[in-house]
């Protein structure tokens, strides 16, 4: 698919529809304590300048700053923040009883190297600094499988573009999914941007987990139901 002005005017209608519904089944008393008051203290301010350093987002010295777009569950979030503590993880979720449940996990395990945003990840791109990102996380994204509904998956040249602008010199963009159709439509669109470079020399570079990957719901599903997935690592070109 090409990416157009056209497609970039009609910004407000695509970004809406790179997820679906925003809540699921009726939130607990406990989680809905959550949503009000730990949520406020972790949620990014949009309608504030953003810090000319992102480490100043965090209550923890971060050397390294990491965003993850579309968190589902928090699991792989999670499990990174505990295992890099020094780094400073940014986690993007609209859907409700996903925040819900990252913020019971963030409080059990109370971790400070994580910030939230609970809408359109878009947005919160625009809002970032250039260069401000060591490395962003795609992780088993909504498919949108219909031929049709393609022009709504994350991955385009717009939001490469963002991406590109966002991560600092030789920043990663890593990107997992099960759809075959998704990674190489994902090949193919960073290609042709030209501002990434996919780090793969042989199939064992994309068919292998991620160092330290601790698996997630989405991928034992996949196996479950016999799809492989597949470990995209892209290198921000200058």
């Amino acid at each position: 698919m090409s990416e157009t002005g056209d497609q970039s005017g009609r910004r407000s209608r695509a970004t809406e529809a790179f997820y679906g519904r925003r809540k699921g089944k009726p939130l607990r008393d406990l989680q809905v304590d959550r949503m009000e008051h730990v949520l406020p203290a972790l949620k990014i301010d949009l309608g504030t300048a953003a810090p000319e350093e992102l480490q100043e987002l965090f209550p923890i010295p971060a050397k390294n700053t990491r965003l993850e777009i579309g968190f589902g569950g928090g699991e792989h979030l999670v499990h990174r923040a505990s295992e890099l503590t020094s780094t400073g993880f940014i986690g993007v979720e609209p859907f409700i009883n996903s925040m819900a449940k990252l913020l019971a996990s963030v409080e059990e395990k109370g971790l400070r190297n994580i910030r939230v945003y609970d809408d359109d990840a878009t947005q919160l791109l625009d809002w970032l600094p250039a260069n401000s990102i060591d490395h962003i996380d795609l992780l088993y994204p909504d498919p949108w499988p219909k031929r049709k509904h393609w022009k709504r998956r994350f991955v385009s040249q717009v939001n490469l573009t963002r991406f590109h602008r966002v991560l600092k010199r030789d920043g990663l963009f890593c990107f997992a999914s099960d759809i075959d159709t998704y990674v190489n439509w994902t090949l193919l669109m960073c290609r042709d941007h030209g501002g990434f470079e996919w780090l793969a020399d042989t199939s064992a570079d994309w068919l292998t987990p991620y160092e330290g990957w601790p698996s997630t719901r989405y991928e034992v599903k996949a196996k479950r139901e016999g799809r492989s997935s597949a470990y995209l690592t892209f290198k921000k070109l200058v």
